[in-house]
């Protein structure tokens, strides 16, 4: 008799605990609305939205170069790149002389909240010092999203490979002012590097931010 009312007893305390156990592991409301919280601050996280930089050819322009841009800025920035549609060169871009085309005209025509970067074959300037119409290889926003690329003074007197690194550099140069870097001074190799009217600089630069630069657009 004693066995029994042992195994009863037993088997009332299993039953108790059993209960008390299942009891402790439904989550309450609160505790439902955390979870699908917590899930969604992880989706979020996980979410990284990537810095678009459209492609405008303006004019003719090699489809190599544009390709080669377009794996460059991929490549160092880590950015997507969309080339989108060529758009004509309009006598409304035109310098003063007629001569060129103006930068500072191509750089208030595409600008948007979007990134652009304009890249053509022909002449480009913008005023400098004394001189109404300076011939350049580059013009951006610092800071900004836009920036225009010329490949007209990348060419003389050297080969398709040397136009190519050059023509890199230039562009990640000009998305550099627009993540806002100035020109560096601190290392002769860093490609953010004033130009300063020769193309010797760019030739000695590397496709690389110097750690002050660097620093900059990481922080």
């Amino acid at each position: 008799m004693k066995k029994i009312f042992y195994l009863i007893g037993l088997l009332i305390i299993l039953l108790f605990g059993y209960f008390v156990y299942g009891f402790l592991q439904i989550p309450t409301q609160k505790n439902k609305n955390n979870i699908k919280n917590n899930k969604k601050t992880q989706i979020k996280k996980n979410k990284k939205i990537n810095t678009v930089v459209f492609i405008q050819p303006l004019g003719d322009v090699n489809q190599d170069y544009l390709k080669l841009v377009k794996e460059s800025v991929e490549f160092f920035y880590h950015f997507d790149c969309v080339i989108k549609e060529t758009k004509p060169l309009t006598n409304d871009l035109l310098t003063v002389s007629g001569a060129r085309y103006s930068a500072d005209k191509i750089l208030e025509k595409f600008d948007t909240k979007q990134n652009y970067l304009i890249l053509t074959e022909k002449d480009i300037a913008t005023p400098k010092n004394q001189y109404p119409e300076w011939g350049i290889l580059g013009l951006g926003y610092r800071p900004g999203t836009t920036c225009v690329v010329s490949t007209f003074r990348m060419k003389r007197n050297v080969n398709e490979n040397v136009v190519k690194d050059r023509l890199k550099k230039v562009a990640l140069h000009e998305i550099g002012h627009n993540l806002g870097l100035s020109h560096c001074d601190n290392n002769p190799h860093c490609m953010m590097n004033d130009a300063k009217g020769t193309i010797k600089q760019v030739d000695l630069e590397k496709i690389w931010l110097c750690e002050k630069c660097n620093y900059v657009i990481k922080k």
